[in-house]
């Protein structure tokens, strides 16, 4: 069964028309006679929405019993029940109550989609979680309902619902969007100009990336290769000289002139002489690159101007910038350089050429023999071969009674380890032969005939045609040496790109195979594994033998090695297809080594997953071994105490006084009451260590709460002073939860409160938050042991009345963290510890 396609009504805000977009586009297919259901769509009382569902049949939500209350969510098992097909599924974000099938609605959605029906949902910006940290900034509020970006990535279409921050603002105050008693605390706060405006940016830029990917798979699908001017996209040409910092600053100003520009740093590793590159100050220009915002790239190429074109076509680059050369003007006037070939065959891509200080001043590099030597290098020894040994001939003919025989030997002879250090074997191989020739026809009685008469000038030119043939074999030789030299240099160059890539934090097998496309010019790069169970086809890795994609970057990813143009066998279970150009045989050895180092990233991805998985079990057994400790004397301590009083109470052949009877039963009582708060602190940090305490957050005021706790405390809140303001705004939190947290924070402060002294309770809004404070003036704790008061089974002190296996502060900061809030410790002015609550504010400010 084909998978449901997905499309997203994407917003930046609450109140854009979301929903109200989603329900006409359902309105439009079902009066095309699409077989459309509606899953779960939440109105909020918007009379406008809720006139759009009439007509669409609407799958009944499933009722779920929580904490006294009963909630409605989708019923995912309906929805593939009823096989509608297109199902539309409000607020994809949403966490569904506890006790549902899956913890949120978009694994719901999932498993609709897996089932063939298509699905129409809406999300906001602010709970995609890379944002998420960035809402919370703007705005001051935190979104706890959040999803994986990928979620969204994975759509088919992602549509923008888009309105101006004043044209929302309107809607907000006409009443359209929230009831009329919260318009006003939400237009002072949340729905700001400033927020709504910098939540429209995040929408749009995250919009544009995804468009961006769209764009790209397009191109490379239908094998485009043309720029297509969407965005800017600015290519700066290194060649690792210290210029390269000046074209870098350059293009990074030419990038800011368009915001949103992307700015792309690429070397070309050549093997012509520009190899000699420094590793460390292309280092320190790859730190520069990603200081301005940049990314650093190499690919390798012998023709520079090609290989730049071909990087700045695949990332659809708009603008290049290159350095001016740095070769002398008469060096220029016989090779123009790579600026110039370069903006010949640019086409559509605009290209800056920059000037700089070491401008046609030239090259500090020798640059050295390229392997086989480059065909304008053999074309000059054919040339010189030809022309110069004739010319050679000629001025000795006429010097024909200075020199003798074996000094024009040595003359032709200087002349062929010319044309061999010019053009290489061949070229001075036939020079070898031209001169016998010439030497034997003017220079060797008898002249003028091809004739040898005297054996030793036979000889002679028998050991020229040797030194020739031995002179051209040794200069090829240091020219092949030299072009595997220089090869190896631009693999290890390649490698040490790659691995700082890794090292640089990011995901070790998709940098592999990004790398490996770039480095290669490649179409796609595909990891495959064969799915376990399935056994290879017969002659190695079959179509039918069953493969699965690990990892893909590029345009369409192989589903199978023989789908490939290139396929690098790891072992029988791992192979790399590559679609593109198909390398060379040199190529094949550093393709190996991308190969096993992709084998060894995934398996360290691997192990990672398994440690992730393995790190809650092993706090869990932690927190166990600790129990264990704790309880041979944290637990025995009040049950002993209890025992002890209630056997002395019972004990009747003592006679006790009434005031004697009352201290035991109070001793009895405290023990008790000291060894249920233990209880009650051990099964609430279990449960909060299986993800299983129950928490209802709902708006509470903390003057309300606060006495509670005191009252609570019984004799021991009479040493608590609080100053808390009528007028402060509400919080979100469980009121259960936040007076287990107070309870526990102001009994140890009591715990260490010198004698006299009181404890003192504030409170105050700061922003979108409110904070809770717990002083005391006890000994403190040291700074270096701040967060160390928050460890389980911690003692921090020698004070004999420190009791209990120190699971208050844990338990305390466990339960703040669950209601979304924070609990740092500070020091007390004058001495002591201060505890500070912070919880977030609700947006409803009336309290009357």
């Amino acid at each position: 069964m084909d998978r449901g396609r997905l499309r997203i009504y994407l917003g930046a805000a609450p109140g854009v028309g979301k929903t109200y977009a989603m329900l006409a586009e359902g309105r439009r297919r079902a009066a095309r006679g699409t077989d459309l259901v509606v899953g779960f769509v939440e109105t909020h009382g918007r009379v406008h929405t809720a006139e759009l569902l009439d007509a669409l049949e609407i799958v009944p939500r499933r009722t779920l019993a929580y904490r006294g209350a009963e909630f409605t969510e989708l019923d995912a098992e309906a929805v593939i029940a009823r096989a509608p097909r297109v199902a539309l599924i409000d607020e994809l974000a949403h966490t569904n109550v506890p006790g549902s099938r899956n913890a949120k609605r978009w694994q719901d959605v999932e498993e609709i989609l897996e089932a063939g029906i298509d699905v129409i949902t809406t999300v906001n910006v602010q709970h995609l979680e890379s944002v998420n940290d960035v809402v919370e900034q703007i705005t001051g509020t935190v979104q706890r309902e959040t999803l994986p970006d990928e979620v969204v990535r994975r759509a088919d279409q992602v549509e923008l619902v888009d309105m101006s921050a004043e044209a929302l603002r309107r809607r907000m105050a006409h009443g359209n969007v929230y009831p009329p008693e919260k318009i006003d605390a939400a237009l002072s706060n949340y729905f700001r100009v400033g927020n709504l405006t910098a939540l429209r940016e995040l929408a749009l830029l995250w919009l544009a990336d995804k468009v961006d990917e769209q764009l790209d798979r397009y191109r490379a699908d239908h094998g485009i290769a043309g720029t297509w001017e969407a965005r800017e996209r600015v290519v700066v040409a290194l060649t690792g000289g210290a210029e390269s910092e000046t074209l870098i600053r350059r293009a990074s100003r030419i990038a800011a002139r368009t915001k949103g520009a992307d700015l792309f740093a690429v070397h070309v590793i050549r093997g012509d002489g520009l190899t000699g590159t420094r590793p460390d100050r292309l280092a320190r220009q790859r730190d520069l690159v990603e200081s301005v915002g940049g990314t650093y790239h190499q690919v390798v190429g012998d023709d520079v101007p090609k290989a730049l074109l071909e990087f700045a076509r695949a990332v659809n680059a708009t603008q290049l910038v290159l350095g001016v050369s740095r070769r002398n003007r008469f060096a220029q006037a016989l090779f123009p350089g790579v600026g110039v070939a370069t903006t010949a065959l640019s086409g559509s891509i605009d290209v800056h050429m920059v000037t700089h200080e070491r401008a046609h001043r030239g090259l500090r590099r020798r640059r050295a023999t390229e392997a086989g030597l480059p065909l304008r290098r053999r074309l000059a020894g054919f040339v010189l071969a030809l022309l110069g040994l004739p010319l050679l001939s000629y001025v000795l003919t006429e010097l024909r009674s200075t020199f003798s025989l074996p000094v024009d030997i040595m003359f032709f002879l200087a002349g062929i380890v010319g044309v061999a250090l010019a053009g290489g074997m061949w070229p001075a191989l036939i020079a070898a032969v031209i001169g016998s020739v010439l030497l034997n026809y003017y220079f060797t009685p008898p002249v003028h005939t091809l004739t040898i008469a005297q054996h030793e000038n036979l000889v002679a030119l028998g050991v020229f045609l040797l030194v020739a043939a031995a002179v051209s074999g040794v200069v090829d030789f240091a020219a092949r040496r030299s072009r595997e030299a220089t090869r190896l240099g631009a693999d290890a160059e390649v490698l040490f790109t790659l691995a700082g890539n890794v090292l640089r934090g990011e995901r070790a097998l998709d940098a592999l195979l990004q790398r490996l496309r770039e480095t290669f010019g490649l179409d796609s790069v595909t990891f495959l594994e064969r799915v376990p169970g399935a056994l290879p086809a017969p002659g190695g890795h079959g179509a039918t033998a069953g493969w699965k994609v690990i990892a893909a970057v590029g345009g369409r990813p192989c589903s199978v090695p023989e789908e490939a143009d290139t396929e690098i066998p790891v072992n029988d279970d791992l192979a790399l297809a590559l679609r593109g150009s198909p390398p060379n045989a040199g190529d094949r050895r550093i393709l190996e080594a991308f190969a096993t180092q992709a084998a060894a990233a995934l398996e360290q991805q691997r192990l990672e997953a398994e440690a992730e998985r393995a790190r809650p079990l092993e706090a869990v057994n932690r927190m166990r071994t600790a129990l264990l400790n704790a309880v041979s004397h944290d637990l025995r301590t009040p049950l002993a105490s209890a025992k002890a009083a209630v056997e002395n109470l019972g004990n009747t052949e003592i006679h006790r006084t009434h005031e004697e009877r009352a201290e035991l039963t109070d001793t009895a009582a405290r023990s008790l009451d000291r060894l249920d708060r233990l209880v009650a602190d051990l099964l609430d940090m279990s449960r909060l260590q299986a993800g299983a305490l129950e928490m209802a957050a709902r708006p509470l005021a903390l003057d309300e709460v606060v006495p509670r706790v005191l009252d609570d405390l019984g004799p021991e809140g009479h040493d608590v002073t609080v100053q808390i303001s009528a007028d402060l705004p509400e919080v979100e939190a469980d009121p259960l939860l936040l007076q287990r947290v107070l309870a526990n924070l102001i009994r140890n402060a009591l715990r260490y409160n010198p004698p006299g002294q009181h404890v003192l309770v504030t409170a105050g809004a700061i922003r979108g938050r409110v904070e809770l404070r717990v002083a005391d003036r006890g000994p403190g704790v040291p700074a270096a042991d701040h967060d160390r008061v928050f460890l389980p089974f911690q003692r921090l002190s020698d004070r004999d009345d420190h009791t209990g296996p120190g699971l208050g502060l844990a338990l305390a900061l466990a339960l703040t963290e669950a209601m979304g809030g924070e609990l740092v410790p500070e020091d007390t002015p004058g001495g002591g510890l201060t505890m500070i609550i912070s919880l977030p504010r609700t947006a409803r400010t009336d309290r009357s």
